[in-house]
């Protein structure tokens, strides 16, 4: 497990795909459709076509290291929208983090295997301190400009997370409890330097982000 965030693993099976890559194949009979990759800005478009194209399709297996946070949202969306009873599935050994969360979340039926990871943390809209760094440098209206900005676009995106979860049927508790406890950015003082967070098969029953077990 890793060190920083023990409720983890050290290296997490997400993927490395470069942009979500779906697809379809057939496990014990069933369709299955394979989400896999970083989610990109194209990913309700190419998922709203690849259920068009995949009719049978009954569950989407998910591991992403996240991606676009408004992306994730209107994924997940997608599949809920659907008239068929879609499952999205986190296998065992996968992980499902950041903007990946919001996609799995769209399923009816929703499944964190034992040893699969649904890994949360605090949504930031900059954490480059490169970026916070230069705005310092170049004066007090420049940062405070910024520091605006911020405010703004976090407090949308926290809207939109809260709106998004009671259309799903899961817990806000899970965003007050656990995600916004979440250090934003990771730091060399004092003995937490954790950033993420992993719910255990409990948790994930408990905030409904799993309501089937696995």
């Amino acid at each position: 497990m890793d060190p920083d965030n023990p409720t983890c693993p050290a290296a997490p099976n997400w993927s490395d795909k470069k942009k979500m890559e779906l697809t379809p194949i057939e496990v014990n009979g069933d369709q299955i459709l394979l989400a896999e990759g970083i989610v990109d800005r194209g990913l309700p478009e190419r998922m709203e076509k690849a259920l068009e194209d995949n009719p049978d399709v009954v569950e989407i297996w998910i591991r992403s290291p996240g991606g676009d946070a408004r992306a994730g949202n209107a994924a997940g969306r997608i599949i809920r929208q659907k008239d068929r009873f879609l499952i999205t599935r986190i296998p065992a050994g996968w992980t499902c983090f950041s903007a990946c969360n919001f996609v799995f979340m769209g399923g009816r039926a929703r499944i964190v295997e034992p040893g699969g990871y649904f890994m949360v943390h605090m949504f930031t809209m900059t954490n480059s301190r490169d970026a916070i760094a230069y705005s310092v440098e170049q004066g007090t209206d420049t940062t405070i400009e910024l520091i605006g900005d911020i405010e703004q676009q976090s407090a949308l995106l926290a809207s939109e997370d809260n709106d998004f979860l009671i259309r799903m049927g899961v817990s806000r508790d899970l965003l007050t409890e656990v995600m916004y406890r979440q250090k934003a950015v990771k730091t060399d003082e004092g003995e937490d330097k954790s950033t993420r967070r992993c719910l255990s098969q409990d948790e994930a029953i408990k905030y409904n982000v799993a309501n089937v077990l696995g």
